[in-house]
């Protein structure tokens, strides 16, 4: 998992992350991850990178770095979300594998079942306990995300938690002991108070803030009037597709499943 004292390459790329921040290398207009010939002067022990497979011919790796860490002008640190928003989905999928990674092992250094200091195990992800042998892997928290539809109408909610006033799709953790299916109508009744049927599977998105695994589904509104919680949900309707409000970055799973039904419908 991770490598030890090895000749690097300068064609490697690098994703250097902090607390869901990302280091880039500017380009004139664009921003790009640097290879290892752009930022193997900053002051980092590369040796204690993480490995997170290869991208097109070039390994990728992982690597955590000071908030206060000194750069070139080519270089700029910028939020992982805006990463998202600016990089191709294949580029943004891996900096999310580089900081879920990261943030494990800053969590995780010590056994949560006695204490003492936990170890990399070297033949796969994961940590063991230096005392009792109790053996830890990367946390991945799924959470469904639910496109409610009634005929040519998509149900879309503002969520405090929202930046500006947009709208998007239900969405929730899964509770121990729950199924999937369980989730989506639990969490759509809690949130909006309808009932739904019909759920189908779409599609998964890792959501690495700092470790999500969104679950995406389609269902159909089966009965209920609207009602929101007030905690999560503060407003909610049915739109159709030439009345849309403000809707989340094409990044998102979200997004990909509203564009989805608009262009079915």
């Amino acid at each position: 998992m991770v490598h030890g004292d090895i000749e690097r390459n300068d064609n490697e790329l690098w994703f250097l992350v902090n607390n869901g921040q990302l280091l880039v290398k500017v380009d004139g207009d664009y921003m790009k991850i640097p290879y290892f010939k752009d930022i193997k002067n900053l002051n980092l022990d590369f040796n204690k990178g993480y490995c997170l497979g290869e991208f097109k011919d070039g390994i990728c790796f992982g690597i955590e770095i000071n908030e206060d860490i000194e750069i070139n002008e080519d270089l700029k640190i910028i939020s992982l979300y805006e990463a998202g928003i600016i990089l191709e989905e294949e580029l943004f999928f891996i900096a999310g594998r580089a900081n879920q990674i990261i943030h494990w092992d800053k969590t995780h250094k010590f056994c949560g079942k006695c204490g003492s200091e936990t170890k990399n195990k070297e033949d796969e992800k994961a940590k063991i306990c230096t005392k009792c042998n109790f053996v830890t892997y990367p946390v991945i928290s799924p959470a469904i995300i639910v496109a409610i539809t009634k005929e040519d109408e998509i149900l879309l909610a503002h969520n405090k938690g929202f930046k500006d006033n947009k709208y998007g799709i239900i969405a929730g953790f899964v509770d121990p002991g729950e199924s999937l299916e369980e989730c989506v109508k639990r969490e759509v009744f809690e949130e909006v108070g309808i009932k739904i049927k019909n759920i189908k599977y779409y599609d998964s998105q890792i959501w690495p803030f700092p470790n999500s695994l969104m679950i995406g589904f389609f269902a159909e509104y089966e009965s209920g009037e609207i009602k929101v919680d007030g905690k999560e949900i503060v407003k909610a309707g049915w739109f159709k597709k030439d009345n849309f409000p403000k809707i989340p970055d094409k990044m998102s799973i979200a997004r990909k499943m509203i564009d989805y039904f608009a262009e079915n419908n």
